[in-house]
């Protein structure tokens, strides 16, 4: 762009406040206008309707009103949205692709607290934390590994099921642990799965051959419950589950009554129901670790989101391009 755009915040003002810091904000200012310095929190008021009318790149985050038709037409000079959170299908109609609107998402930053947080797990749950806690809670004496299945990170087999954003950041992160790695994606080539250090598989192959087997596929028709009754037996005794992506890939009955025989071990960030019913054995059991949702950017790590998005719109000011954009064709497969 030959001049600096005009640019308006449409999100949540929890968001607005943690993922844009003083100093994003600063960076903000020196390459684009902000029409108003509050967020517009739906778009359908005089006000909101006085902005659009005057904004040509949207700064969308969590809590971010429907973007659709109707924005465009209140929006003619409108040329990119830029999303500071994930997924911009849940406020995003597809159709605005049809009329030039150019969208970039910050996904790729939330997924490093994502693969960073399903890395701990693998190296927890492969020394058996969750198992080693509740035996020292019972017993309060010292540690009786004889009872425990398998131990330790060295040499065992972690499966990656999708290479999604997160999928790739955490097959980087594995790259310091000794272990062979496989993936499963239907999207990828051979060559392309050795490029990310990873051997392609089918998704039956992986749960046979793992000892860890985490999860990052998108939740779409194609994948709700892909780890079912069948992909749970085929795994061996002492496999540890690693959800961070959706509760719903999983088959939560099939799961449970895997859980509670003891077979196999799972930390479990997402559910399906979230929250599980109270009545749920997964909350009592010592070889599972059920936490509420946490991997994804929370605290200082939000301000990663914001970063990114200044950052894309400063490419886009500069050269018009975007290094994270998200096309029409992503959405059938993207979280």
């Amino acid at each position: 762009m030959d001049r600096r755009p005009r640019v308006a915040f449409a999100m949540n003002k929890e968001t607005h406040a943690s993922a844009f810091s003083p100093h994003a904000l600063a960076e903000l200012a020196a390459i684009a206008e902000v029409v108003t310095p509050e967020p517009l929190i739906e778009l359908r008021s005089d006000h909101a309707r006085g902005v659009l009318a005057e904004t040509e790149v949207l700064l969308t985050g969590w809590g971010a009103p429907p973007i659709n038709m109707d924005t465009l037409t209140a929006a003619p000079r409108l040329r990119a949205l830029v999303h500071a959170a994930g997924t911009v299908r849940t406020f995003l109609d597809p159709k605005v692709f049809d009329h030039g609107l150019r969208v970039s998402s910050s996904a790729s930053a939330n997924a490093v607290p994502v693969a960073e947080f399903a890395l701990a797990c693998t190296i927890f749950g492969l020394k058996r934390t969750s198992r080693f806690i509740d035996q020292l809670r019972v017993t309060h004496d010292v540690r009786d590994p004889s009872v425990m299945p398998p131990i330790g990170s060295h040499r065992v087999t972690v499966g990656v099921v999708g290479a999604s954003r997160v999928g790739r950041e955490f097959l980087r992160l594995l790259r310091v642990l000794d272990v062979e790695v496989l993936l499963s994606d239907p999207y990828l080539t051979d060559d392309e799965g050795r490029a990310l250090g990873a051997t392609m598989v089918d998704l039956s192959e992986l749960c046979r051959r793992s000892e860890v087997v985490s999860l990052h596929a998108p939740l779409t028709e194609l994948t709700a419950g892909m780890i079912g009754a069948r992909e749970l037996a085929l795994m061996r005794d002492g496999t540890i589950l690693v959800n961070t992506a959706r509760g719903a890939l999983v088959d939560t009955p099939a799961l449970t009554a895997e859980l509670v025989s003891g077979r196999l071990d799972a930390y479990l960030d997402v559910v399906h129901p979230e929250p599980l019913p109270a009545d749920s054995p997964l909350y009592h059991l010592p070889n599972v670790t059920l936490t509420p949702h946490i991997a994804g950017a929370l605290g200082n790590e939000i301000s990663r989101l914001g970063e990114l998005a200044v950052a894309e719109l400063a490419r886009f000011v500069a050269d018009g391009t975007f290094s994270h954009e998200v096309r029409q064709t992503d959405f059938g497969i993207i979280a």
